[in-house]
């Protein structure tokens, strides 16, 4: 069969797939299997189970289940309403604070958790009503949280970039090394919008009127040291090379523990809700990973890669143009397909031909994950635009919702373009990593 045929048909059957709305694993695997099947028999359906043995016992997956452990732990534990006492406190009175100050938490979570989920319904049950009470903006409240939760994919420890890791064999540690700057930015770029806007629409977002002593605010600086030093211990011993990303996570699941019980939160129902927590989303991402075993063994053994490959770098455009194409293709199949699928189904196929052009696939990764920031928050299917719907007040429509993320995509945008055309954002700390590997 020609392998343009081969992947005509195998791409159509799988957005037909899709489009019944079936789950995206069991497409993927139906697809392989039956695939599998027509093309070498009943012999051929023997190396499925090879296949799914050896990504089933690959090492770096094992961290996922554990940042998620700690992610979901982080959500009871009590410190995001600390965290937003102290911003309260600390720069209420700048016009915009509050948002500002929920960016500056979410970031805090993303360096704890690893998802973005956690702190969008967190901040969400905790900032929303707060800042509604204050009169800010509904469109600019909600903005703040959707775009601050997104930022937990990119901010180190990601689960994202370990999938991605996990698939490309590159180093899991650069990856969320690289991720700490272009994450900063980000986050501060999301700041510097909210601050002048509020400046200039002072109604927006009004500074509060409310004042604090100097001790009622370093008191409540306490509030971010079991954070500081739950993120050094993750970051810090990947950084150093004492520990692999995954040996972090044992570290950061552990830790995690011990800051519930510094809390008084770690009783039996929240442990019993973390874990159950933990089970639903990793076992999503391994079906995930499973069904797309199924279905790029069988495209890539047909040869079909090796077409694409060619087809791709034989187009009349600048290696960038290459790029450029890829990225539109992420941003549109992020609007109906979460990242472990998007993974799992281009990523082998297109990392193949970054390396072939001279591009560094840390690089390539870290601007594939700020693609999917955007489609974290990018309708019909953005994930936050969910999780905020489940918990805002009625008087805050789904429009309104699609309104607040307008500006935050286009900021998105623009630190996804600058880390394009300057690669030494994403490429500097991880050249600076004490051992390379991981």
């Amino acid at each position: 069969m020609e392998l343009w045929l081969v992947t005509v048909i195998l791409f159509g059957c799988l957005f037909l797939g899709l489009a019944t709305g079936l789950p995206i694993a069991f497409v993927m695997a139906g697809i392989g299997v039956v695939g599998t099947f027509f093309m070498w028999g009943p012999r051929g359906l023997m190396m499925i189970p090879s296949f799914l043995y050896e990504d089933g016992m690959s090492w770096i997956l094992l961290a996922i289940p554990l940042f998620v452990f700690m992610a979901n732990l982080m959500e009871v534990s009590g410190i995001a309403e600390e965290l937003y006492n102290m911003m309260y406190k600390w720069i209420g009175g700048i016009p915009g604070g509050l948002a500002s100050g929920t960016i500056i938490i979410c970031a805090i979570f993303a360096a704890m958790a690893g998802i973005s989920g956690v702190a969008v319904v967190t901040m969400g049950l905790i900032g929303i009503p707060s800042m509604l009470k204050k009169r800010y903006d509904k469109q600019l409240v909600v903005g703040s949280v959707a775009a601050g939760g997104a930022l937990g994919i990119l901010i180190p420890p990601s689960v994202i970039a370990v999938i991605y890791g996990s698939i490309t064999g590159a180093s899991v540690g650069k990856l969320f090394m690289g991720g700490v700057v272009p994450g900063i930015i980000l986050a501060i770029t999301f700041i510097v919008y909210i601050t002048i806007r509020c400046i200039l629409q002072p109604k927006l977002g009004p500074a509060l009127e409310e004042k604090f002593t100097w001790s009622e605010k370093i008191v409540s600086l306490r509030a971010v040291a079991l954070p500081i030093i739950l993120i050094l211990l993750v970051l810090g011993t990947i950084y150093t090379g004492i520990c692999t990303p995954t040996e972090s996570a044992g570290i950061g699941a552990f830790g995690s523990l011990i800051c519930c019980l510094v809390k008084g939160k770690l009783t039996w129902d929240n442990i019993k809700t973390a874990v159950w927590g933990t089970m639903r989303i990793t076992t999503m991402v391994i079906w995930i990973v499973f069904g797309a075993s199924c279905f790029t063994s069988l495209y890539t053994i047909g040869g079909a890669s090796e077409f694409m490959m060619g087809l791709i770098t034989g187009l009349p455009i600048s290696p960038m143009g290459v790029i450029w194409i890829m990225m539109i293709i992420y941003f549109f199949l992020g609007m109906f397909m979460d990242p472990a699928g998007q993974a799992m189904i281009t990523v082998p196929i297109f990392v193949p031909i970054v390396q072939t052009l001279g591009f560094d696939i840390v690089w390539f990764g870290i601007l594939w994950i700020l693609n999917c920031e955007m489609d974290y928050l990018t309708p019909p299917f953005g994930f936050n635009l969910f999780y905020l719907k489940g918990i805002v007040p009625p008087s805050i429509t789904m429009a309104d919702i699609y309104r607040s993320i307008v500006p935050f995509v286009i900021l998105q945008f623009i630190i996804m373009v600058l880390v394009m055309y300057f690669p030494g954002l994403a490429l500097w700390l991880p050249s600076q990593m004490i051992i390379q590997g991981g």
